[in-house]
């Protein structure tokens, strides 16, 4: 069953001016250390943030909340499995919010999508509640 579903446009100059702006005060205030360090070996640092900026604005929309009720910057992250593919973690009141969304005996699983193409990142995040299914 679907629980949430949220998708975000980010431009990627405008992030780009931002980080030349604010720096370390916008790297600390909305991306965690995994995010910073990502984003901070890839070649195209503004693209690699721009694209996490997107998966947040995307995860508060799929929560049903946006980002006016409770929930900070750094309870979304993004992650990468060895195979690259993007992951979503929630902590704080994003996982609040999304324990509280999801049916007793469900378990919720967040996919999330990543991509770019200058001067736009685009992010979608769909959370998923799945059945637990008892052990035998």
């Amino acid at each position: 069953m679907i629980l949430g579903i949220g998708t975000d446009l980010a431009n990627i100059d405008r992030i780009a001016g931002t980080l030349e702006r604010f720096g370390d005060r916008f790297r600390n205030r909305v991306f965690t250390e995994i995010e910073q360090r990502k984003s901070e070996r890839r070649r195209d640092v503004a693209g690699t943030y721009a694209k996490r900026w997107a998966a947040k604005e995307a995860c508060s929309k799929a929560l049903g909340t946006g980002l006016r009720m409770g929930i900070a910057w750094k309870d979304m992250s993004v992650r990468n499995l060895a195979t690259g593919q993007p992951v979503m973690e929630v902590t704080g009141w994003a996982r609040e919010r999304l324990d509280a969304m999801t049916p007793p005996g469900h378990e919720a699983i967040i996919h999330v999508t990543l991509t770019d193409d200058h001067p736009w990142a685009q992010a979608t995040v769909l959370i998923e509640a799945r059945p637990i299914r008892p052990l035998a």
